[in-house]
C-alpha cells in the first residue's frame, strides 16, 4: 500500500504561485491550484498581495473586477501577515546570512514568523532549509 504524502500544516505562498493560478500556463496553473486548494493553512503577507496586484496590473492578467474578487477570496481564505518593524529587522538579518534579495528575505521572515513549514516559490533555492524551520519548495522544479 502506498502512503499518501501529508501536506504541511502551514504553508506560505509566494506571488508567482498566485500569478500562475490565474495565468494561461495550464501545467503551472494546475500545480498552483493543488497548493491553493490543499488542506494546509495558507499564509500570505501584505507584500505578496501587493506584488500580485502590481504584476496583475502591469501585465493586464485579469480585469479590475476579477482582480478585486480574487483579492477578496485570497484575504478571506488565507491568513494574511502584516509587515511590522520586527519583520523588517528579521529580513535584514536573513539577507546577510542567506544572500537573497531584501524582498525575498522579507518573505522568508514573514513565513518564519507565521510558523510555516514550507514556502512555495520558484524564485529561491529548491529544498533549501532556512533557520532549521522553513523549507523552500519550487513546485515547478
Amino acid at each position: 500500500m502506498t502512503e499518501k504524502k501529508r501536506m504541511p500544516d502551514r504553508i506560505f505562498i509566494d506571488t508567482n504561485i498566485l500569478i500562475y493560478f490565474v495565468g494561461d500556463d495550464s501545467e503551472k496553473r494546475e500545480l498552483s491550484e493543488s497548493i491553493i486548494f490543499s488542506d494546509s493553512i495558507k499564509v500570505l503577507s501584505t507584500q505578496v498581495i501587493n506584488e500580485f496586484l502590481n504584476v496583475s496590473y502591469k501585465k493586464s492578467i485579469t480585469t479590475e473586477n476579477e482582480l478585486a474578487s480574487l483579492i477578496n477570496d485570497f484575504t478571506s481564505n488565507f491568513e494574511v501577515n502584516l509587515i511590522y518593524n520586527h519583520t523588517i529587522h528579521n529580513a535584514i538579518n536573513l539577507k546577510s546570512k542567506y544572500k537573497y534579495s531584501y524582498y525575498d528575505t522579507l518573505m522568508l521572515a514573514s513565513a518564519i514568523e507565521n510558523d510555516c513549514e514550507i514556502l512555495y516559490t520558484e524564485d529561491m533555492q529548491h529544498n533549501q532549509i532556512i533557520e532549521d524551520k522553513l523549507t523552500i519548495i519550487n513546485p515547478f522544479a
